[in-house]
């Protein structure tokens, strides 16, 4: 089949590579122009395991480009994804859908009679209806489905190649059966197929996401509740994860979630709620937001108790920036806001990444970084572990030990080997894991983190090396 695929972020430069992968030919639309030129010479705009080979085969077959005209997408083909961003508003939390309706308003004039736009943004319910009113106005041959994508940074080629499910919201026979035949070898494949109006499929993404974004916040509230009561947040994830009912899959504990997903989409569902009359029904989702962004804050305290009460004057080694690993995207990343938190507060920050350097120091120049593990640690008080990248789980801890003032670690991702770490001379410290290196909260502590430097830093064995 032909197709077009308009916006060529995440979502649409993967899909772009991957409908072409299965056979499709593709034009892919952007209007970045240098963007459209880095796709046309096979490079992907973003760090993304296995995209920049993908792009390499299918580019050099010639079943993959990509321009920066709408109007010669329309021509092109008479099926069409839309893949364009849909962040937060900068005055409210509700999504911005600008760009979606530029792209439809864009196309609109130069469509195919019978042409299919589908819609693969994740938008607020309602939106596929009102562009399908839109386009009965202007292209009132063309038709409108949704197809919400549930691919995952970091994963993105395989979960576009191989999902674990395909959700098409469509009004007619005849959109259906164009969907499946462009997911004809998925469906073959014994990929699960959902079917349904518009307004499920869109409600499908944003309840998924906030479903998730509901489990990790639950593990992390439970993470507070185990620094109140001297438990581990660890063993608990793992025994409760052990029920068929709950699983392990979102319970680990640790700095929290961020990206350009589950933030703004649970804000959003809920802003569409209050705006559909149904606010309370989706009201928790304002306390998982809570909970997320307060597990920031609370590294920071943690990390402010480790080094004696005060940054000033206080070297600290960040490791990772991006908002996950096997990813260069620092959007609303937890690793980010937690390092400018404490230059805020006066420690001297370097930061570490494996893939997100320049993104990060486009977002925070305020901090400084390097390429090399040893140099963001060195003369460190206090080492951060804020990224669970598969690089900082393979790192000697005795070496990194030779290159720091004092060998002191936060691992806020729950993902190191505690045990290799101390072992090597570490005081290592995680929210929910009080009783890491013998340490108890002070029994007439006030704050969440009296308690883990005491009366004074000789009383805790962590502060006597």
């Amino acid at each position: 089949m032909k197709l077009t695929v308009i916006g060529t972020g995440y979502v649409g430069a993967v899909h772009a590579a991957c409908m072409a992968e299965i056979g499709h030919t593709v034009l892919g639309v952007d209007i970045n122009p240098d963007r459209v030129d880095l796709l046309n010479r096979a490079k992907a705009p973003m760090h993304e395991p296995g995209l920049d080979e993908l792009l390499t085969r299918t580019v050099a077959s010639g079943r993959l480009r990509f321009t920066t005209s709408l109007a010669q997408a329309a021509r092109f083909a008479g099926l069409h994804f839309i893949c364009v961003g849909t962040p937060q508003q900068p005055d409210s939390p509700a999504a911005d859908v600008r760009y979606v309706d530029a792209a439809v308003e864009g196309m609109a004039p130069d469509l195919r009679p019978g042409s299919l736009v589908v819609g693969k943004s994740t938008v607020p319910v309602g939106t596929a209806a009102r562009l399908a009113a839109r386009l009965r106005q202007v292209a009132p041959q063309a038709e409108i489905a949704w197809n919400p994508e549930f691919l995952r940074e970091g994963s993105a080629v395989r979960d576009t190649l191989w999902p674990e499910r395909l959700v098409v919201g469509v009004s007619s026979a005849r959109a259906e059966a164009v969907l499946r035949d462009v997911y004809a070898p998925m469906l073959r494949g014994g990929v699960p197929f959902f079917c349904t109006d518009p307004s499920t499929a869109e409600l499908v993404k944003v309840a998924a996401n906030s479903f998730l974004a509901t489990k990790i916040s639950f593990i992390n509230a439970m993470a507070e509740v185990c620094d109140a009561a001297g438990a581990d947040v660890t063993t608990l994830a793992q025994a409760i994860g052990e029920d068929s009912r709950i699983g392990h899959p979102f319970l680990q504990p640790g700095l929290g979630f961020g990206g350009s997903c589950f933030p703004k989409d649970i804000r959003a569902f809920a802003a569409r709620a209050e705006e559909l009359g149904a606010g309370k029904a989706v009201a928790f989702l304002h306390e998982v937001d809570e909970i997320n962004t307060r597990q920031r804050r609370r590294t920071v305290d943690l990390a402010r108790a480790l080094v004696g009460g005060s940054f000033a004057d206080r070297n600290v080694g960040v490791l990772g920036a991006a908002f996950k690993p096997d990813s260069d995207d620092v959007r609303d990343s937890p690793a980010l806001a937690v390092a400018d938190a404490v230059r805020a507060e006066g420690a001297e920050v370097r930061v570490h990444d494996p893939a997100a350097l320049d993104n990060a120091q486009a977002a925070f120049p305020e901090l400084k970084y390097t390429s090399v593990v040893p140099e963001a640690c060195d003369g460190a008080d206090l080492v951060l572990h804020l990224t669970p990248w598969r690089e900082y789980a393979e790192i000697d801890p005795a070496l990194l030990a030779r290159v720091v003032r004092r060998p002191l670690l936060v691992d806020a991702r729950n993902t190191l080997d505690v045990q290799a770490w101390q072992q090597a001379g570490w005081c290592v410290r995680a929210l929910g894991r009080p009783g890491l290196n013998g340490a108890h909260r002070h029994a007439t502590g006030t704050g969440p983190y009296d308690g883990l430097i005491g009366v004074s830093l000789e009383s805790d064995p962590c502060m006597s090396s």
